[in-house]
């Protein structure tokens, strides 16, 4: 007998939250949708409800709760709708929910997915920035409420799988000598520098393999993403930064390999779709059928590897030297990286100017404590406030 399991998504009017409702309602026998959260959204949430009819729906912001609210009492859905970010909070930690998929794009999921690791759930992490801002608080918090932390991120996804069963979080013990992560490089893997700096909202959003958000699909093209990745690694699989590694493989067909002592690397390939690691989170240990496009290689034919380039990729450079430097940089570098980014899609900041400020930001803002969760958003205020504060100067 199968048992059916409540899911509460967070971030569903997202790509991973649609992706995650596709798997989903091909299981229907497996899942149950039982509440959805969203920022503001009130199309997408409503057609979600309507489908699924999910117990609880939550939008962050009033008034476009207050209009859901009203739309699903005309269409007869009794759906129950909350609004703030606390109400994502009751969402995450409901006590029937079984598996929270923690998909809100940035530092707006941290305390949401802490609610979920508290309430002992089964959490599906795609908010990579919550790891990257308290990874060892989250970490911790997992460990003490008995939560199973699956990661949705096809790198992290892809490690899980390669890595032995039961990992204890001990790369020696496990025979392991390097984790490597590969990345597709993006759209301006081959751009001739001098034209980064025109580098339009739109060009930077068209990815040329991953369907993404705005905010992911710049990170991806600067290879934030990837340092934040690396970040993320470090503390999901306790590896060292010297034991993790960046590859960039323009195919995104490997999605990351493990490498051994004994010279064994093992990888996990795949078609680029978040449907796979998502089905393998939500269904682990059992494997589903997911609806992608099965793996052809012949079609393929060829795969390429290659190093990346830290004079195009400034922003792996310094992911890599905040996590040598201790946690509160990661933070620093997370929220500096917002600010540029949004500033840059608001088409105020320049493309090839994004890794400064966050240069900026990190030279300009000393270490500090972050064993709580109140210290990791005070810091995070910091170097937001900093960000804004040094915008002026490189606006162009």
């Amino acid at each position: 007998m199968i048992s059916t399991r409540n899911l509460a998504i967070l971030g569903s009017t997202g790509s991973v939250g649609i992706s995650t409702l596709d798997v989903a309602s091909r299981h229907r026998e497996r899942f149950r949708v039982f509440a959805l959260a969203a920022n503001r959204d009130v199309d997408g949430l409503f057609a979600q409800c309507l489908e699924f009819k999910p117990a609880l729906a939550v939008l962050s912001d009033r008034g476009c709760a207050a209009q859901l609210r009203d739309r699903l009492r005309a269409a007869s859905v009794a759906t129950e709708v909350m609004d703030g970010p606390e109400s994502v909070e009751t969402a995450a930690s409901h006590p029937q929910v079984h598996t929270v998929m923690a998909s809100i794009v940035g530092s707006a999921g941290l305390r949401a997915t802490l609610a979920a690791a508290q309430a002992g759930k089964k959490l599906l992490l795609a908010n990579k920035e919550s790891m990257v801002m308290a990874g060892r608080l989250l970490i911790e918090t997992t460990r003490k409420s008995g939560a199973v932390l699956l990661p949705i991120d096809s790198e992290h996804n892809a490690i899980f799988q390669a890595l032995p069963a039961g990992y204890s979080g001990d790369p020696a013990a496990a025979g392991v000598r390097r984790l490597l992560l590969t990345a597709s490089g993006g759209p301006f893997r081959l751009t001739p520098l001098q034209q980064l700096a025109t580098v339009t909202p739109e060009q930077a959003c068209a990815h040329p393999n991953w369907v993404m958000g705005r905010k992911i699909s710049v990170d991806s093209s600067t290879l934030m993403n990837k340092g934040l990745e690396v970040i993320e690694a470090h503390y999901l699989f306790n590896a060292k930064p010297e034991q993790i590694e960046v590859v960039i493989h323009p195919e995104s067909v490997v999605h990351s390999l493990v490498e051994y002592v004994d010279g064994s690397v093992i990888a996990q390939l795949g078609n680029p779709d978040m449907r796979t690691p998502i089905a393998h989170a939500l269904a682990f240990p059992d494997r589903i059928d997911n609806g992608v496009k099965p793996l052809d290689l012949l079609e393929i034919a060829a795969l390429h590897f290659e190093r990346p380039d830290m004079t195009r990729f400034p922003c792996l450079r310094l992911a890599f030297d905040a996590l040598r430097a201790g946690p509160s940089a990661s933070i620093y570098l997370n929220a500096a990286n917002e600010v540029a980014v949004a500033s840059f899609l608001d088409r105020r900041l320049a493309y090839n100017r994004i890794a400064g400020l966050v240069e900026e930001v990190l030279q300009r803002l000393p270490s500090a404590p972050t064993s709580d969760l109140e210290q990791v958003m005070a810091a995070d205020a910091r170097a937001r406030h900093a960000a804004e504060r040094l915008l002026p100067g490189l606006v162009h």
